[in-house]
């Protein structure tokens, strides 16, 4: 039976656990230059709706690093353009393919298409949710040893947020989100974490709360693609910039992610972002190798 990954919720404990053993393996491998050949003669068809760099170039070289092949298609040169079906692309490229990754708009996109498959979708990126980002974000703070402690985002409640607290009702985490009113995440993401008695998931629209103490700091943009930057959202969120102001509030060894791109300068200083306590690059690093694990429990 396929299995997809649509959101964090389509994971257990136990398999994310295995992934990021899987993703150990494989980034040393890579390093003593061995590549492995378990996705051979398996193609990846990758439908894109949004612009990208990392999710686009580390699922690429995932795949050819494991012997496979990606096609990209971008959703303007195919019938999708023109108002064919998600369901019916899904269909077509089922019998191509032997996963398709979408990059979208819509969360419903991603449910359509993974409904009308017979192979494996991953979401790429949804409005909705960031699942791949937030594995290699949980992966970054497992190699830097802080499992199980505070963890603060800060800034919009937007994909990543949502998929940060689908990743502390999962891992068992304590997580604070602090947002101005009217940006919070999603209400239904909310309510589920509201209903989990034994979990700490804290919202909250003080930043200062939230960083203080906390083991992992992240943001991210405060404008999402697609968004218009206005600059009276650009007023209420400047208190929720990551600086080093900010970051003094936290532990004194935290770390801090940003799943790029950044607008320096706006949600994070580049005082914080190239110091000491940044793992940003290392982060965005790790999509590759945790990509990879993904791809052969999936595909393989």
């Amino acid at each position: 039976m396929k299995k997809d990954l649509k959101s964090l919720s389509d994971l257990s404990a136990k398999e994310i656990e295995s992934l990021f053993r899987k993703a150990t393996l494989l980034k040393k491998e890579r390093k003593r230059g061995k590549v492995r050949g378990t996705l051979r003669g398996k193609t990846l068809a990758m439908l894109f709706e949004k612009t990208s760099t990392r999710t686009r170039v580390s699922f690429e070289i995932a795949m050819r690093e494991l012997g496979g092949d990606a096609v990209y298609l971008e959703s303007g040169t195919t019938q999708v353009g023109r108002g064919e079906t998600y369901a019916d692309t899904a269909k077509v490229l089922s019998r191509y393919a032997h996963g398709i990754l979408i990059r979208t708009y819509g969360q419903g996109i991603v449910e359509e298409l993974a409904k009308a498959s017979d192979v494996p979708v991953i979401n790429g990126l949804s409005d909705l949710y960031h699942p791949c980002q937030i594995l290699a974000d949980l992966f970054t703070v497992g190699e830097n040893k802080r499992e199980r402690r505070k963890v603060a985002y800060i800034g919009d409640g937007n994909n990543i947020a949502n998929s940060w607290i689908q990743a502390a009702l999962l891992l068992r985490f304590p997580l604070v989100v602090a947002t101005p009113h009217g940006f919070e995440p999603d209400r239904q993401i909310l309510e589920v974490a509201r209903n989990q008695k034994d979990v700490s998931v804290i919202i909250t629209d003080d930043p200062v709360e939230a960083v203080r103490g906390a083991a992992v700091v992240n943001t991210d943009t405060w404008f999402s693609m697609g968004q218009k930057e206005e600059e009276e959202k650009r007023r209420r969120f400047q208190p929720y910039q990551l600086n080093q102001k900010l970051l003094k509030e936290a532990a004194p060894d935290a770390i801090v992610l940003h799943c790029l791109p950044a607008h320096r300068g706006e949600e994070i200083t580049d005082e914080v972002m190239d110091g000491s306590q940044s793992r940003i690059w290392q982060q965005a690093e790790n999509r590759l190798h945790v990509q990879k694990a993904l791809l052969e429990m999936l595909l393989k």
